[in-house]
């Protein structure tokens, strides 16, 4: 295991001030999906390499994490390591291919196909690329910003695993919580344990801050939500914390990311065990502010479509953006990470995202007035 004396000094740790809830000069700012998709180097990259070969391979999984960095050096505050939420499925015995969208050959229909995964994983074998990755990754950044590590959380890839790939109904995944509920329950727990392994040897590899991220957590009704997400969300923040302090591992800050879940937002700040909650765009940063009370920090949440619409409309949607999140202007500025409310699309002109850096670093400068 790498230590911490081994890797370069870090240079720029707002990220993880901010997370802790910190007081701090102005917004840390990094976008989800950041590493890919849109940039022309990463499409270079993928014209020659498969999508899942990019993962498990730790130089090019190195190589496509530091492109942002490098393009946006000074602007951007931190790093999120180039993976993908379902390499957990694939650990634990499953097919995924990419093509373009994830699609599983032969997914999960009945409970009876649980006997199709593995029965043990042992992630230092079948994801030892990410840890290789994340320490290359880590040395290669030279301590310029922090490195993120993640990984899905349990009803999200529960959900990828019986649908077989995306879906607009999640038919067969809900089939599964209301007809075979306790036989769920104990999948989405054994989906949680590889989580909770692969966070965790991520940090001992030199990850500085964990994010999980619950894309479907908006599928869910309320009840269903605390039913069969949330449990396995509250057992991975308090297993993965209690492994690092018995091994003397430091314990990073960790992050959910429950999309379409905001009406959670009260009772995740106060039960769910995570330092930063991140927001979709479906909600207004002081009303989200409102809900945690200060108990945790924020991260988002600008709508990734405002980055179609031109420098003008970036400017003005970041604006109000930051000062909802600020508030009042003689507060100092506390526990905020900008970000996108979801992730960066294919899309993006990358030069309209290095217009969002700057426009959040301006706007959430404590020494700019917005008011």
């Amino acid at each position: 295991m790498p230590q911490n004396s081994e890797f370069p000094p870090l240079e720029n740790d707002l990220l993880l001030r901010a997370a802790r809830g910190e007081e701090t000069e102005r917004a840390p700012v990094w976008v989800m999906r950041q590493a890919g998709r849109y940039l022309p180097e990463f499409l270079e990259v993928r014209k020659k390499h498969e999508f899942f070969e990019v993962c498990r391979t730790p130089e090019l999984a190195t190589e496509v994490t530091l492109q942002p960095i490098r393009r946006y050096s000074g602007l951007v505050d931190a790093s999120i390591i180039f993976c993908d939420i379902l390499v957990v499925p694939q650990a634990m015995g499953m097919e995924v291919l990419m093509n373009p969208g994830p699609h599983f050959p032969d997914p999960l229909r009945s409970p009876a196909d649980i006997s199709k995964l593995k029965e043990t994983v042992d992630v230092n074998i079948e994801l030892k690329y990410v840890f290789e990755a994340v320490t290359m990754t880590r040395h290669a950044l030279k301590g310029e910003v922090p490195l993120i590590g993640f990984c899905g959380a349990p009803w999200t890839l529960f959900a990828y695993m019986i649908e077989g790939g995306g879906s607009k109904t999640f038919q067969n995944a809900k089939t599964w919580i209301f007809k075979y509920p306790e036989e769920s329950k104990k999948l989405l727990m054994r989906i949680a344990d590889v989580c909770v392994d692969l966070l965790v040897g991520q940090v001992k590899a030199g990850a500085q801050l964990l994010q999980v991220f619950d894309s479907w957590a908006g599928e869910l009704s309320p009840h269903d939500f605390e039913t069969f997400s949330l449990p396995s969300l509250v057992y991975i923040s308090s297993r993965v914390k209690e492994i690092l302090a018995s091994e003397n591992v430091p314990i990073v800050p960790m992050t959910l990311f429950p999309k379409g879940a905001s009406y959670a937002l009260a009772s995740l700040a106060s039960t769910s065990g995570y330092d930063v909650l991140g927001l979709d765009w479906i909600i207004e940063p002081s009303e989200a502010r409102r809900a945690v009370g200060g108990k945790v920090s924020l991260q988002g949440n600008l709508d990734p479509g405002v980055l179609y619409g031109g420098r003008d409309a970036i400017e003005r949607e970041v604006r109000h953006m930051c000062a909802s999140f600020r508030g009042d202007n003689n507060v100092p500025l506390r526990g905020w990470i900008a970000n996108l409310g979801h992730g960066i699309t294919p899309g993006v002109d990358p030069e309209d995202l290095r217009w969002f850096f700057e426009c959040v670093r301006k706007y959430s400068s404590k020494s700019t007035k917005l008011s």
